[in-house]
Formats: structure tokens, sequence, C-alpha cells
């Protein structure tokens, strides 16, 4: 508690109105936002790429950002950094009975349905009878995470196919009519459907495949520029413009380093 006071005080001194510093104290919710966006995509990255330390770091910039807000809260008399703490205190143990009261649950399946229920019964408690079970989901989440979301909703009551295999089914029938449409030189809006269709249905069979789609993509794109790289450095080892060549010597130089990382 030492040290998240000795934070807390920090960020008081950074807003203070006289002997604050000029940026910090110009600085608004919305104005953070950009940021706070950007720490989260950072401490991501660290965990994907098993950096501990410089977890640590963007962990410490993801909190800053928590008691940034706590502060200009404070500062227009709406919350302060221990009602967030409080917040999500009361928060826990309400979701974990199981932990803290008399309800059994044994599995993490269990507890992942529980958790849900748990959710419904806060959102009609909060905002009494909402017009949708999807009303609650910003518009400003990341495509793919607000696509599985709002299937893992409607799943809640039914709407959604039993097993993974028919999910690959209907995976395959929206690859069917992207090609309809390809092969009849569909408009831009028709192609974005039908693409938009695809990358849905996409997120579906993960969820059903217990993968998170935007972790999925990430690890493709990691992957992609490694091999990418690697395809730079055989080419210049070898006295090759990677960009002069044809698709024929790019594609020899990719199977090259895919074939190096499987060895």
């Amino acid at each position: 508690m030492a040290d998240i006071q000795e934070l807390l005080t920090l960020m008081e001194k950074l807003r203070d109105p006289e002997t604050g510093c000029p940026w910090d104290r110009e600085q608004t919710f919305a104005t953070i936002l950009p940021f706070t966006i950007e720490e989260t995509y950072e401490v991501a990255d660290a965990i994907e790429r098993g950096d501990m330390a410089e977890l640590c770091t963007e962990l410490g910039d993801l909190l800053f950002q928590i008691v940034f807000y706590s502060q200009m809260a404070k500062e227009q008399g709406n919350f302060n950094f221990s009602d967030v703490v409080c917040s999500i205190v009361e928060k826990m143990v309400r979701r974990h009975p199981h932990v803290f009261g008399d309800a059994k649950i044994s599995t993490a399946h269990e507890q992942s349905l529980a958790w849900e229920k748990h959710k419904v019964t806060e959102r009609t408690t909060k905002r009494g009878n909402v017009d949708s079970l999807l009303s609650d989901i910003p518009r400003a989440l990341p495509s793919l995470s607000r696509a599985t979301k709002m299937h893992r909703r409607a799943a809640q009551i039914g709407f959604d196919w039993s097993r993974a295999s028919d999910v690959l089914h209907k995976l395959d029938e929206e690859v069917v009519e992207l090609k309809h449409e390809v092969a009849n030189n569909g408009g831009t809006e028709r192609l974005t459907d039908e693409i938009g269709d695809l990358l849905f249905v996409t997120t579906i069979l993960a969820r059903h495949l217990s993968i998170d789609p935007d972790s999925a993509l990430r690890h493709a794109n990691a992957k992609f520029e490694r091999r990418f790289r690697r395809m730079e450095e055989l080419a210049r080892k070898r006295g090759k413009d990677l960009a002069s060549m044809d698709l024929a010597g790019q594609d020899a130089l990719w199977d090259e380093a895919k074939a190096e990382e499987r060895s």
C-alpha cells in the first residue's frame, strides 16, 4: 500500500494546477484513452514474447493509466482510486460465491457459465429490462473481440451451433459464397459483406475451439513477420534484392524460412 500511495501522490503532483506538468494538467479522459489502448496491447505483446522484465514495465504503464483516470475523476468529484479498488473487490467477491460463499463449482467450465449468469443478473439490476442481450457490448471494442462477445451472448439463449464441425460446414458455405462473388466480379459492397461473414463465422469457430481469435491473429502476424524477415535476410546473404525477385523466387525463400522453423 505504501508503494501505491507513492504513485497516487506522484499523480497528484503531476496534475497540480500550479506546479504540475503542463502536459499532464491538460489531459482529459478522451485524450488519455488512445494511450490506454496502446499500453494494453504492449502488455499483450510482452506476454506473447515471454518477456517478464518487459511485462513488469508494461503493467506499470497500464497501472499508471488507471491512476491517471482516477485522479481526473477525483478532481471532478466523481470517484477516486480507492473507489475503483473497492468496486473491483466487491465485484470479484460477488462473482465467486464458490470461493467466498457456499456455492459449489468444481470446474472452470462451470465457473464460466456461472460468471455469465452473474453478469446477466448484474446488467438487469443495473439497467432494468434492457432491450437486447447485446445492448452493453461496447462498440469501440476491436471487431474480432466484439464479434466474439456478441455470439457468446447469443449462445446463452441457445442461438448457436452445437459442435465445431457444424461451424466448419457454415465456414465452407461462406467460402463458396465469397468465391461466387469473386467469380462474378461482385462489387465492393458485396465482397465486403461476404468477407465480413467469413470473418464472423471464423470467430464463432474459434470460440467453439476455445481459441481467442485476436490472439490467434496476433500469433499469425508474428509468424508472418518472422518468416518474412528471414526471407529478407536470406536474400541479402545471397546478394539479391527481395523486391526485384519474381514470385517464384520469393516463394522459394518463404518455403526455406518455413522449413527452418520446422526443423
